[in-house]
């Protein structure tokens, strides 16, 4: 089994279908990467959910202004992990921001020091994420293909950003971390 945890952030109905004002083009290769990653990592996997606040604050408020569609309840269907995960998903952390770096994620990922990522979108929440973890002292492993971005050229430049961060943040592939793992 790979050290450390595997956090999947939002692999949600609201990214995954195409008619989405959120949909992530390549949610699909993303996903074939996650489901390549789970058996390395056991029950050691978080699945996140990005969800609406009830009431946005701040800055959140003018965010919401320009997506309305998207303030609805956790238990709506746009929130709900797509299928293909719904049965997996051992442990589900929602947030209510872009970084999924909470609390519950840091109780599991701090002990062994490592934090493996995957999921959408690599430009937002993986990013985000990502930055908050090694900012705590965490290694951070982003798999570059189990990750989508809002497009090609999005995905591209963020994983460009996340691999001037070494070595506190590592860009890998499926096939380089399950080899680490045999």
């Amino acid at each position: 089994m790979t050290a450390g945890w595997l956090a999947v952030i939002d692999m949600q109905r609201v990214f995954a279908d195409p008619d989405s004002p959120w949909a992530s083009p390549r949610f699909a290769e993303a996903a074939a990467g996650v489901r390549r990653l789970l058996p390395a990592f056991g029950d050691r996997v978080a699945f996140t959910r990005f969800v609406a606040p009830g009431e946005p604050e701040g800055a959140w408020r003018t965010y919401y202004e320009q997506w309305p569609f998207a303030l609805q309840p956790p238990e709506a269907q746009l929130w709900q992990l797509t299928d293909e995960f719904m049965d997996q998903a051992q442990h589900v952390l929602d947030a209510t921001t872009f970084g999924k770096w909470t609390p519950e994620l840091a109780r599991r990922a701090t002990p062994e020091g490592r934090l493996v990522l995957a999921g959408v979108s690599t430009d937002c929440c993986v990013l985000s994420t990502a930055l908050a973890a090694a900012d705590a002292g965490v290694e951070v492993l982003v798999v570059a293909d189990a990750c989508a971005g809002a497009d090609d050229d999005s995905h591209a430049k963020a994983l460009q950003v996340l691999d001037l961060y070494r070595p506190l943040i590592r860009v890998t592939t499926v096939a380089e971390l399950l080899e680490e793992t045999t």
